[in-house]
């Protein structure tokens, strides 16, 4: 069979290069062409747009970057029409990918939506195109299979494939002394595009130059060496961080706290069970607008799936130096009931499979078709 996969984010690559393996061990007849990254890649295939590329975050970001963002679209059409899949899996990145399953359906294309936009949280009439759209809609948070059923949408639950990924992981033993790591660490993950980076990672390093931890920076795939570097020169902190590419989970898995952006690296430290503080910062413009149409009490994947504040969420003017030691003092202090909480959001979760339900689930479709 011929899948066509979209992911525009580094999460979505991950989680696509998990269900491309699955798929693999389902259809051995496969063939795989994609937008994606690395890990994607390193399962085979073709890859036609790498997500550096195509991520702009924010509402001014697209607006600035509309005309490539247009010319994108047009590019995967064609190349859509070219390949003639059997079916498109869309992961995440909706508001490239709500317009390509627009698209796709009304040219007889089989559309699956895997890690759908969070429509519970803002947007809540796109949740009709995605119910039109698609034949088939896999969720990865507890509570949104009821969401959709309350339009009359049917929704799989397949459980949140970074269980999958971390499952999948086995520290390495030698990361400390590779580094030259000899104290406890503060992890530091200011997410993976240029705009939030440029906006938070000085404010977390104001806030921990003095500490006596050792501080470690999750370096995104997509962010050349040079952007970090240019931060760190400016805040004088070359010589007292570390750059780590590509070994976030060994990392999260000796780390004392983490400072991390939103999205999906607040769950992943979550289940690595590491204290953390949520930052985020955008634009003014994107903030203002995001902050009229946003209709949910939390931004981590973390409070909003326990459904309560487990973790702190610094945003916008609330993310600076001072506020970010004060919450680090308070985990000095006491962080044994977030990490309890933190259980308890994993039995929540549920197991691990999530990639092989998901998998599952594309190839019958196919082949009830």
């Amino acid at each position: 069979m011929k899948y066509y996969l979209i992911a525009g984010e580094a999460s979505g690559d991950l989680h696509g290069a998990n269900l491309m393996r699955r798929l693999q061990a389902a259809d051995k007849d496969f063939e795989f062409r994609f937008w994606g990254g690395e890990k994607m890649q390193s399962v085979g295939g073709s890859l036609v747009q790498h997500y550096r590329n195509t991520a702009f975050m924010g509402f001014w970001e697209v607006i600035k970057n509309l005309k490539t963002i247009l010319n994108f679209i047009k590019q995967c059409k064609d190349d859509i029409k070219f390949f003639q899949p059997d079916v498109i899996v869309l992961i995440d990145y909706p508001g490239f990918n709500l317009r390509i399953a627009k698209w796709a359906k009304n040219q007889g294309f089989k559309v699956v939506y895997y890690i759908t936009p969070q429509v519970w949280a803002w947007h809540k009439s796109r949740v009709h195109d995605l119910g039109k759209y698609t034949d088939k809609l896999l969720v990865i948070l507890p509570f949104e299979k009821a969401f959709f059923a309350k339009y009359g949408y049917e929704a799989s639950y397949t459980g949140h494939p970074l269980l999958d990924a971390i499952a999948q992981f086995t520290p390495d033993p030698t990361f400390k002394s590779r580094y030259h790591i000899d104290k406890d660490v503060i992890a530091l993950l200011p997410g993976s595009r240029k705009q939030e980076i440029n906006l938070i990672l000085p404010e977390m390093l104001r806030a921990v130059v003095h500490r006596a931890e050792a501080i470690v920076i999750a370096g995104a795939p997509s962010i050349s060496d040079a952007m970090y570097e240019e931060i760190l020169a400016k805040e004088n902190m070359q010589k007292k961080v570390t750059l780590v590419r590509n070994e976030t989970y060994d990392i999260l898995s000796i780390a004392k706290f983490a400072l991390v952006g939103s999205g999906t690296a607040t769950l992943e430290t979550a289940l690595f069970k590491v204290p953390q503080i949520v930052c985020y910062k955008g634009s003014k413009f994107s903030y203002m607008i995001a902050k009229k149409l946003v209709d949910v009490k939390y931004i981590s994947l973390v409070n909003l799936i326990a459904d309560k504040e487990i973790v702190k969420e610094l945003i916008q003017e609330n993310l600076n130096e001072e506020n970010i030691k004060n919450e680090l003092e308070l985990l000095d202090n006491n962080s044994a009931q977030m990490i309890d909480d933190y259980s308890k959001l994993i039995i929540k979760l549920g197991s691990d499979g999530a990639s092989e339900r998901a998998a599952q689930s594309i190839f019958q479709l196919i082949q009830s078709s």
